[in-house]
This record gives C-alpha cells, structure tokens and sequence, in this order.
C-alpha cells in the first residue's frame, strides 16, 4: 500500500500517539514511573509532607492521566478501525459468508439489537439440532447400532435401569 509523503495533522498525532502509547506500556516507561514515585516518597521527610510536596505528584500524575486518555483512544480507535477492515476483509473473502455483515459498526444501535436477536434465534435453532442429534446417536438402537449392524456388526444390548 501506498503511503503518502504529505502527512495531516491527524496522522501526525497518530503516529505520535501511537509512538507515546507504545513506549508508556514499556518496562523502561514502568521502571521510571516507579523511580519518580519512589523519590517523592523519599523527598516527603525533607519537605516535611508539606502541601506543596503533595501537590508535585498530585498534579503530575493528574497531567499525565489526562493527556494519556486521548493518547490511549486514538490508540484503541485505530486499533479497532484497523480490525474492522481485517474483518470486513475476510467476511468479504470467505465463499458462503453473508456480505451483508461487512460494516456492521456503521449501523444503528437499534439495528445491531435487532441483528442479535435474529442471530440468538439461529444460533438456539442450531442448539436444538445439535442436541437432537447427540440423543440420536446415544439412544440404543440409535444411529450409532444402526451403523454397526449395517457394517455387519453384532451390537450389544444393555439394560437400563
């Protein structure tokens, strides 16, 4: 695929969100949050736990919080935008799929509520089928010693108490 040259805005807070979120969930972005957390703690008996010692991490950790939440979602909508396609893809390739099911996250909330009643239906009729044909195959006599005796099998009959 193709890249273009000439970047957007948004694809420069992509790439940097993306970058910024990778290098956050590292051990290194760990290890650092802990050596930061550990020396405030350290510094509290030289600040004499005062307010202003209080309020460093209170409004560090606050700063950092609030600018993660965009990072962290322009990481998670890519990510799931990257996906759909994924799947779309491969709804799109498989012989006997329904087509019908590409872009199904572009519909109403009402109308996916209404998709998952009709596949909860199909999905308890296939239910029903498969358990019909499990007792089927249990019961003597059944698919099972039909087979057998088709094969030229003796079967053995027991008793059931």
């Amino acid at each position: 695929m193709k890249r273009n040259s000439k970047a957007s805005s948004g694809d420069l807070f992509a790439t940097f969100a993306n970058k910024v979120a990778w290098a956050a969930g590292s051990p290194v972005a760990f290890g650092l949050a802990l050596t930061v957390l550990v020396t405030w703690v350290a510094c509290g008996p030289l600040f004499s736990y005062s307010d202003a010692w209080q309020l460093v991490v209170n409004t560090g950790t606050t700063i950092v919080t609030f600018l993660m939440v965009f990072v962290i979602q322009n990481s998670q909508n890519r990510d799931g935008l990257a996906t759909q396609i994924k799947l779309d893809e491969i709804i799109r390739a498989l012989t006997g799929a329904k087509n019908s099911m590409i872009d199904l996250e572009c519909l109403t909330n009402e109308e996916l509520a209404d998709l998952r009643v009709k596949f909860a239906t199909i999905a308890d009729e296939a239910r029903k089928d498969e358990h019909a044909v499990q007792t089927r195959k249990r019961r003597p006599g059944g698919h099972a010693a039909r087979s057998a005796k088709k094969n030229g099998a003796k079967t053995k009959r027991t008793l059931h108490a």
